[in-house]
């Protein structure tokens, strides 16, 4: 691999951003989703509990609503607007950001991933349409930068209709008479995946241009290294040598990072490698013993051992579990 010298110095000032950006969204796998369609008269109001390994996504079809949460001000929404909430958390949504209203458990008690829900409420003021869902994703590929996320990310209509796939997407999850056939789940499960990450690159390009929302795009050497520890994880990286790479003193580079990316360099570096070892023991046929030095290891022992360590079970009792499911 080529050393960080001066020409890639300028390569990552420059691009640095899409590749952060570019390594935040590829993880991001769903493993599930629960999607629900609204039909409500005001007055109404739902009260979300915060979700665990959940995003959330609510895409207003016709009508108006406020999201309000506790410490943040309220935020209006209308038709053709867009909002995600990256680490699920709770929130309200009704008619009125001072309204109290149900709990969520309340009307829909049963949210299974896989499933579909329906929410009706026959008031006698203006009407709303919406569709909802909670987009459960692999918690290993959820990094502190993911988690660092603002609480809720809300793109206008105006901004969804710039991304017309991500728009036609959602008319096509939000449509009343969306087919159902073989492989309905799966389609679905895809579908809103994809509509995830198209809602975010946005998004995100937005919070590129303006580093106090995501402190750690504002910080070259910080960037530089999660860049690097994402795409070049096989690497024999320490702390010394993260540190020089980026032009940094060890203690500098160890405070800075896990300030801006919310976890240690080392554990950042580990989930990475882990993730990886998961999908080449999950989705390909690389054998057991390859895997190791695929993603950083030069022992094949201690390898076994971390992976044992962060997923409670052996390489070879992963893999097994895979095909089961399967």
């Amino acid at each position: 691999m080529e050393s960080v010298g001066t020409d890639r110095h300028d390569r990552l000032d420059q691009g640095g951003h899409d590749d952060l950006l570019s390594e935040l969204l590829k993880p991001l796998r769903l493993t599930g989703v629960f999607d629900s369609r609204w039909h409500v008269r005001a007055p109404w109001a739902i009260e979300g509990d915060a979700e665990r390994s959940c995003a959330v996504l609510h895409y207003v079809v016709e009508g108006d609503c406020w999201i309000t949460t506790a410490d943040e001000p309220p935020v209006a929404l209308h038709a053709g607007d867009l909002v995600v909430f990256p680490t699920g958390t709770a929130h309200r949504l009704s008619d009125r950001p001072e309204r109290q209203g149900l709990p969520l458990k309340a009307v829909l008690p049963e949210r299974r991933p896989g499933t579909s829900g329906e929410i009706v409420i026959d008031g006698t003021g203006p009407e709303s349409r919406l569709l909802c869902a909670g987009l459960h994703y692999d918690a290993s590929a959820a990094t502190g930068l993911y988690t660092s996320l603002p609480w809720a990310l809300v793109l206008d209509r105006a901004q969804v209709d710039r991304e017309p796939l991500l728009r036609d997407t959602l008319r096509l999850l939000a449509a009343p008479d969306r087919p159902v056939g073989p492989g309905d789940r799966l389609i679905t499960l895809r579908a809103f995946e994809m509509a995830l990450v198209l809602a975010l690159r946005p998004l995100l390009r937005e919070l590129a241009d303006s580093p106090a929302s995501l402190p750690l795009l504002g910080h070259p050497g910080i960037s530089r290294a999660v860049v690097m520890m994402a795409t070049r994880f096989a690497e024999p990286w320490t702390i010394d040598s993260l540190a020089r790479e980026v032009g940094m003193s060890r203690s500098a580079f160890t405070a800075a990072f896990r300030e801006l990316v919310g976890e240690s360099p080392a554990r950042y570096l580990s989930a990475r490698r882990m993730q990886e070892a998961g999908r080449l023991l999950g989705e390909t046929s690389l054998p057991q013993s390859a895997v190791p030095a695929r993603v950083g290891y030069q022992s094949a022992v201690g390898f076994h051992l971390a992976f044992r360590k962060w997923f409670g079970v052996t390489p070879g009792e992963y893999r097994a579990g895979v095909v089961r499911a399967a």
